[in-house]
């Protein structure tokens, strides 16, 4: 039996779009152990994942940190990995890559052909990126890759008492607060007296109960803490919409088919992070806050009964 490393740190939402991927992988090495490299905050997810066998913990300390390094570049050595899938992408993984010793390893920048740059190849969009990358090493199959199904993640043994309701995730890390759309509030104001049939609801993460309360939206919490990633799932299955901003809810709605927008500035764009699908789509501006209350409603309203 050999041994394949995957690696990828986070987000929430490039491990949603990476659900593809591991099933292609996995199809491929059905003999293989499959390890995956990640932080500590995805253990439990990729514990959970049908396609990994095993979970390692990167805590990511400064390189400067020799000993860390070491021991790391020790631990990985020792399993004698056939193959690397570097999902990651980043300088970061690329310093491992030479120094962790894998022969054959996969990333953006080793499946690059001649006259082809990194910089180039980074225009397309993130799954798409994914396919090429596994075409490229040597992966038969990669039908599973550009259609990541992230249902695997969902805790089915949490209960959820509402019935009928819209799932709003207007929250962004402190350190995205450009993603952040500022009309979340006087779009509830307009939901709640247009489609009173819904409930409002969200699932904050610790640093943003505050926040909901002063939104005026009910909280879905699991014991009165924040939900898991496979307890949000199924709060995000079951919704009868998604509104989010570019976020890790964002990429879960999309990957599990429901229905939903995320709201886009021009700090990206949808098509370079490969978040629409049949059923979940976004409104972009240039500037996030050209895009107003009524125009969110209308496109819900327009949406959700379709």
């Amino acid at each position: 039996m050999s041994n394949i490393l995957v690696i990828k740190h986070g987000s929430l939402g490039d491990i949603v779009q990476i659900s593809g991927a591991l099933k292609d992988i996995r199809n491929q090495f059905k003999d293989s152990k499959i390890f995956v490299l990640t932080t500590f905050k995805f253990k439990n997810l990729f514990e959970k994942c049908p396609y990994i066998d095993e979970v390692l913990i990167d805590k990511r300390l400064p390189r400067w940190n020799f000993f860390y390094l070491l021991n790391l570049i020790k631990e990985i050595r020792s399993y004698n990995f056939d193959f690397c899938f570097d999902l990651q992408n980043s300088s970061r993984t690329d310093f491992y890559r030479k120094n962790f010793k894998i022969k054959n390893w996969s990333s953006s920048r080793t499946i690059l052909k001649k006259g082809e740059t990194k910089k180039q190849f980074d225009q397309e969009g993130v799954i798409e990126r994914f396919k090429v990358q596994l075409d490229r090493s040597g992966i038969v199959d990669s039908s599973h890759v550009l259609n990541p199904d992230f249902s695997w993640a969902i805790d089915e043994s949490f209960e959820i008492k509402e019935q009928k309701y819209i799932l709003l995730a207007p929250f962004c890390s402190p350190k995205l607060k450009h993603k952040v759309w500022p009309y979340f509030k006087e779009l509830i104001e307009l939901l709640k007296n247009k489609m009173p049939e819904f409930e409002l609801i969200t699932a904050p993460g610790p640093s943003e109960i505050g926040q909901c309360k002063d939104l005026g939206l009910k909280m879905i919490l699991s014991n009165d803490k924040p939900t898991t990633i496979g307890q949000l799932s199924k709060v995000i299955k079951q919704s009868s919409f998604v509104i989010a901003n570019d976020t890790g809810p964002a990429h879960i709605a999309a990957h599990l088919g429901c229905k939903g927008v995320a709201l886009f500035g021009h700090h990206t764009s949808a098509r370079k992070v490969s978040i629409e699908t049949q059923n979940f789509k976004v409104l972009e501006a240039n500037i996030l806050k050209e895009i107003k209350p009524d125009q969110v409603l209308k496109f819900v309203t327009d949406k959700i009964f379709t």
